[in-house]
């Protein structure tokens, strides 16, 4: 059997529905990890801080930052595109309705499995909804904008957005921990091998997408 990835070809009544199938996976692997209970990504330890001091749901929280963010290109002459709006309303969604169906977990082994399961379909969450090219997430505009203002590297200017989000939603109760650590280890590998997967040809008539993100940057 031919394992190899499938060629790469242009589809555009298919890059909407992967954005949205990848969006709601993309939430869903947040509950995931948020059931599991076992430390969370930067922004996802902010939500969760928040949520614990505004009587608003996780979902509705993640839809707050993400407009918010988005607030912030407009000094930094961002354009955003059908993913950057979906990604807010989507993802939302999704985050709420999958922690409404998944039950708290008890136990290490359910707890480890959740995370190690929400890290891996955040991976090929990720893959898909970048794979579709249709725009980048708030937090995605918001630092690659910030890069090409200050003139820093985009690595110097996410290590600096997730170190305030991070240490902010840690002051107010989000969860830091084991998962922390491996979501910053895996979700570059993770995103990266699966890519290759589900990319999709736009009409440039290049078959590259944006490359998946560097160890531990969320793509949103």
């Amino acid at each position: 059997m031919d394992l190899r990835p499938l060629p790469v070809v242009y589809r555009p009544a298919r890059r909407l529905p992967q954005l949205v199938v990848g969006l709601a996976l993309y939430g869903t692997s947040m509950a995931m990890q948020v059931r599991g209970a076992l430390g969370l990504n930067p922004w996802d330890v902010l939500h969760q801080g928040l949520e614990q001091r505004l009587p608003l749901s996780f979902g509705v929280i993640t839809a707050i930052t993400g407009v918010a963010v988005l607030l912030l290109w407009i000094p930094l002459r961002q354009r955003p595109g059908i993913g950057t709006v979906a990604n807010v309303v989507v993802i939302a969604l999704s985050v709420d309705a999958a922690l409404a169906l998944i039950p708290e977990a008890h136990g290490w082994p359910t707890r480890v499995a959740l995370m190690a399961g929400g890290i891996v379909l955040n991976g090929l969450a990720t893959a898909l909804y970048v794979g579709a090219r249709l725009g980048p997430g708030p937090r995605d505009g918001l630092m690659t904008g910030l890069a090409a203002r200050t003139g820093a590297s985009i690595r110097v200017v996410r290590t600096g957005i997730e170190v305030v989000v991070l240490g902010t939603g840690w002051l107010l109760g989000g969860t830091v921990g084991l998962g922390t650590v491996l979501y910053a280890l895996a979700i570059g590998p993770l995103t990266q091998l699966f890519l290759p997967w589900v990319r999709v040809r736009t009409p440039g008539g290049d078959d590259l997408v944006a490359p998946a993100p560097p160890a531990g940057r969320s793509m949103r």
